[in-house]
């Protein structure tokens, strides 16, 4: 036989020999297998992947074990997932087993941790397989393209922290009362009733009012008779006791050359001081008191009724009516604090003049970020021990970007208050930025009634994957993240409303401008808000290459020419 006919045959008898060798374990086609989703999509910082396959009929040898991992590969890495073993019928093993002669349906579910450089990468399904003891090499099979990343884009980092606020008031209000009593039906005013040193001290407080150049004040006087006696006598009763008052008041007020506004009114009958006084009180049958209260109106018939509870009666003669014969007098006094100017101010020349109230409102005052943190930052100096200028402190140090920097002021903010709403909901947000959710919402736990908790909760939602959620959250928002819920969420004409309201856009605002546009079919929306993001920070330009929203303008000029 000469060479020529030799070497062509030998050729062929190694291939039927090898094809025979492998004949029941061929590479499984591309076609019998199905991924979900597609594209493959970051949900909650993993990339999770459902893949049903197919081993067809008479496919899976009976002594035969094949394992198989779905590994995604991208540059600069690969990450393998869930390995999945299925074997023969003629095999021992804890495997799935495929009957050769009919096949079978499998499904098998992987989760990879994302990483950015995904968005450009390839899932494949790769296969360990022997017949008996016998290595089978079976080609990997490339099931699908890249990772949708854009829930990806929220960030933590872009949220308001909590301000701690001020008490600042400026005109401060407070009541100060005296009481000038009577004796049963009388009206006069006795000399050991205007000698008392509380009202001798009631009336230095209106003078030093009426005299201090930054304080209002006006007087009341409320004079009452007890609801014993019959309403006509106590008619009379407490209108001759406003009048005394009044006209004693209006005499001590001359002298002491104190001219403020006075009014006076009586009360008749004070069932309602009455009942106050019997609330607080431990006499016997104090409930069956207050039940006739409840059940009458009439003041003749309540107190019949009261009289005729005996065990009582005498008690509330000597303890509680007593003190409802009086007149009391009442100092309205307005303290009007600073103006925003004078605070303004002092907090630049000379804050130890300022109170901790004043200067934590000094700083809501000025118009500049560095010019708060400066106040801030003396108001943690001269009030060591208030942890809201150390949290303030810390917000403008994560506005800026400074996480760490933030997180170490928010802990001292904590250290001396931990249960402080605002810094609970900052210490959340920080947690986030580090990917720790569960810390996070240990945090946002503790932060009931932070107007900024709903936008944290709703960057949690974002990165826990729950966008309906998310949505709710935001509310009405008009940010970068709630536009990311509303995308993700499928409602673009939503998201688009919120991106044109963001009070300060920047190049994310673009981007994702851009990303509804490609999701509504709208190159011109594309190019043109993809310009305006890669002019901002050039470096949207490859994102925007490698981020599968843009797939179906890979080819087109106008985009090419703008990533490229």
């Amino acid at each position: 036989m000469s060479k020529k006919i030799y070497l062509p045959l030998l050729v062929l008898l190694v291939v039927v020999g090898l094809s025979s060798c492998s004949s029941k374990l061929k590479p499984l086609a591309a076609d019998y297998i199905k991924v979900e989703p597609q594209p493959l999509e970051e949900v909650a910082g993993k990339v999770p992947v459902t893949i049903n396959a197919t081993f067809p009929q008479k496919w899976f040898n009976k002594k035969a074990t094949v394992v198989v991992v779905p590994v995604l590969r991208y540059d600069g890495g690969e990450a393998w997932g869930t390995s999945y073993t299925f074997q023969g019928e003629k095999v021992a093993g804890n495997g799935q087993v495929i009957p050769e002669k009919t096949g079978a349906n499998v499904t098998m579910t992987s989760s990879f941790n994302y990483v950015p450089a995904m968005q450009k990468s390839e899932l494949f399904l790769t296969f360990s397989a022997k017949i008996g003891n016998k290595e089978i090499a079976l080609p990997e099979i490339k099931i699908a393209d890249g990772v949708l990343a854009t829930a990806a884009l929220a960030d933590a980092g872009s949220e308001i922290p909590a301000i701690a606020p001020d008490k600042f008031q400026r005109v401060i209000k407070e009541a100060y009362d005296a009481n000038i009593m009577f004796l049963i039906q009388q009206a006069e005013l006795r000399s050991s009733e205007l000698k008392k040193s509380e009202l001798a001290d009631w009336k230095g407080i209106v003078q030093n009012a009426d005299q201090a150049p930054n304080q209002n004040v006006n007087v009341e006087i409320s004079a009452y008779a007890s609801p014993d006696g019959g309403l006509e006598l106590n008619e009379k009763l407490a209108e001759s006791r406003e009048k005394n008052t009044n006209e004693y008041l209006k005499k001590e007020m001359k002298k002491a050359n104190v001219d403020v506004p006075m009014t006076a009114r009586y009360t008749a009958q004070d069932w309602e001081g009455f009942k106050q006084l019997v609330e607080k009180s431990n006499i016997q049958d104090k409930n069956l008191v207050l039940s006739v209260l409840s059940m009458y109106n009439d003041p003749e018939q309540r107190e019949r009724e009261i009289k005729n509870i005996s065990s009582v009666f005498s008690t509330l003669a000597d303890e509680i009516l007593p003190q409802l014969r009086r007149s009391r007098l009442t100092a309205n006094v307005e303290i009007i604090g600073k103006s925003d100017e004078e605070i303004t101010n002092l907090a630049a020349s000379n804050p130890k003049a300022l109170t901790v109230e004043e200067l934590l409102y000094a700083a809501t005052l000025v118009k500049t970020a560095d010019q708060k943190a400066t106040i801030y930052k003396k108001a943690s100096e001269l009030y060591a021990n208030d942890f809201r200028a150390f949290n303030n402190l810390g917000v403008m140090e994560y506005a800026k970007g400074q996480v760490a920097n933030a997180e170490q002021l928010f802990n001292k903010a904590a250290q001396l208050s931990s249960s402080a709403p605002e810094v609970n909901c900052n210490l959340g947000l920080v947690a986030l930025t580090k990917g720790d959710k569960d810390k996070a919402q240990q945090y946002f736990g503790k932060a009931s009634g932070v107007a900024e908790l709903n936008n944290a909760l709703g960057v949690l939602a974002l990165q826990n994957g729950k966008y309906a959620q998310a949505v709710t959250s935001f509310g009405n928002t008009a940010s970068n993240n709630a536009a990311i819920a509303q995308l993700m969420n499928k409602d673009y004409s939503k998201a688009q409303a919120t991106l044109n309201a963001v009070a300060n856009p920047n190049a994310t605002t673009a981007y994702l401008k851009a990303v509804v546009a490609a999701r509504t079919n709208n190159l011109n929306g594309v190019v043109t808000s993809l310009k305006q993001a890669i002019s901002q920070d050039a470096s949207f330009a490859k994102k925007a290459l490698n981020d599968l929203e843009f797939a179906k303008y890979i080819t087109n000029s106008d985009f090419l020419n703008l990533v490229k």
